[in-house]
């Protein structure tokens, strides 16, 4: 007998998609066809026509906790993650401390045992702490984050072994990643540049909203993409092109990769539904890292998600509390860049879904099986398929909804209000790790610590 059965659904699969159902035992999936060729199960779910997609990947994801707790933990990330349809977050080591040590690893590793509904894994920091990568590496980090600048004032604690200050170390921390054969990624904007941009914008009293952008230009992208495909050229490192939103940054990385290079190609939802004169619009709410860019730019960042060229969409989810917000309101270079994008990064994607942006083949693979191939995971996650974990999200694409940022689950959905009334598809009915439903519509439907660990090949304890 199954563990569980769902049945009448439209499974969603690399291949394709069927209507039946899948039949779940031991948490894996180890049958899938009609509805007739399921045996009996403890448990059935009617998935009544709806959709059944594999579980969503977030890979790019700052939780922060415990070291910054007010913002959000994996309490609240999981559950705000695992109602939007992401059944593995991967965070980012940016913390108080960072991710910079075998130690700090296990702390994370402990804080997101107790609190997290959904399965996750950790980047490892690389940066001046050279001797900490392999252990890192060798504990079980998916890949490594790197920032290519000093850290800024008053934040040292949150970038300690996290940075790479110039080309030496640069050069260095290339040369030690290789030896561990993960990605490594980096913030993809060249910060000498924008430094000065900002003094200089500074100086004349130029700090309105719309000069965050404006300091932010588009080379200062192009400029750190081409430097990091050349070390990770000499070096035969798999780069993480993190964030990117320029139409000539992801026309070189793919350049790159068509001579041989191994590059996982990223953007965002915010870079694809807004643009800069949002920015002028929301002010503090709308800054980001990078900055959202031009309406040109934004559109033809679709045409290379139909392409293939981009790789993973992921949330960058880096929230802040209104209060932090509000800094930015006189001088917006006061606001700190991020948004609480953890739980509006798949419904905005089906929404390109109903509206024809995107096939839902293109989507699953974006939101899910290429995060899952990229960072070791596959295929006991991404997929719908035998011997995949029971990673599901049963959704109705059917029904609008609008948001409004006071629905969000996350602690700093005040800070979420350039999302508010716009029509999202995607509804999540249910969503399944491992085989148990672990968030439903009335929903967190598990118990805190549910979610495991994951590492490089390994999906499982």
């Amino acid at each position: 007998m199954l563990d569980l059965a769902v049945k009448n659904a439209k499974v969603v699969t690399e291949d394709g998609m069927f209507f039946g159902g899948i039949g779940v035992e031991g948490g894996k999936i180890t049958m899938m066809g009609t509805n007739a060729q399921l045996p009996a199960a403890r448990s059935v779910i009617d998935a009544d026509g709806q959709y059944l997609l594999p579980g969503c990947i977030d890979s790019h994801v700052h939780i922060r906790y415990p070291g910054i707790s007010h913002r959000e933990d994996f309490a609240s990330g999981s559950l705000a993650a695992a109602g939007s349809g992401t059944t593995v977050l991967i965070e980012m080591p940016l913390s108080s401390p960072p991710t910079y040590s075998v130690d700090e690893l296990m702390v994370r590793v402990g804080a997101a045992k107790s609190q997290s509904i959904i399965d996750f894994g950790f980047l490892g920091a690389a940066g001046n702490k050279l001797q900490n990568i392999m252990p890192l590496a060798k504990a079980g980090v998916l890949g490594f984050k790197s920032f290519l600048q000093t850290p800024p004032a008053g934040r040292e604690h949150e970038f300690i072994g996290l940075t790479m200050e110039n080309e030496y170390q640069l050069y260095k921390g290339f040369a030690e990643v290789a030896k561990t054969g993960l990605p490594l990624g980096a913030h993809t904007e060249s910060i000498g540049l924008v430094t000065g941009i900002i003094s200089e914008f500074k100086a004349e009293g130029k700090i309105s909203a719309e000069y965050h952008a404006k300091s932010r230009p588009p080379i200062a992208e192009v400029e750190m993409v081409e430097k990091l495909i050349r070390y990770a050229r000499e070096f035969n490192v798999p780069l993480y092109l993190t964030h990117l939103t320029t139409s000539e940054s992801i026309r070189i990385a793919n350049q790159a990769r068509r001579m041989g290079q191994r590059l996982i190609i990223e953007t965002c939802p915010h870079y694809l539904y807004f643009t800069e004169e949002d920015i002028a619009r929301y002010g503090t709410y709308a800054v980001c890292n990078p900055p959202m860019r031009s309406k040109m730019e934004s559109e033809a960042l679709w045409t290379h998600l139909n392409n293939g060229d981009i790789d993973i969409i992921s949330s960058d989810h880096a929230p802040y509390t209104a209060e932090e917000k509000k800094k930015g309101l006189d001088n917006i270079f006061m606001s700190p860049p991020g948004l609480p994008g953890l739980e509006m990064r798949v419904p905005l994607i089906m929404k390109a879904v109903k509206e024809k942006r995107l096939t839902l083949q293109t989507a699953v693979k974006l939101l899910s099986t290429n995060a899952a191939k990229s960072f070791g995971l596959y295929p006991k996650k991404g997929a719908i398929k035998i011997g995949s974990d029971a990673d599901l999200v049963l959704m109705d694409l059917h029904t609008p909804y609008k948001m409004d940022h006071n629905q969000m689950r996350s602690k700093c959905k005040e800070s979420g209000v350039i999302y508010d009334g716009i029509e999202l598809y995607g509804k999540v009915l249910k969503t399944v790790v491992r085989g148990t439903v672990v968030y439903d519509q009335e929903g967190q439907a598990a118990d805190a610590g549910y979610g495991e660990w994951l590492r490089p090949g390994k999906a499982e304890e």
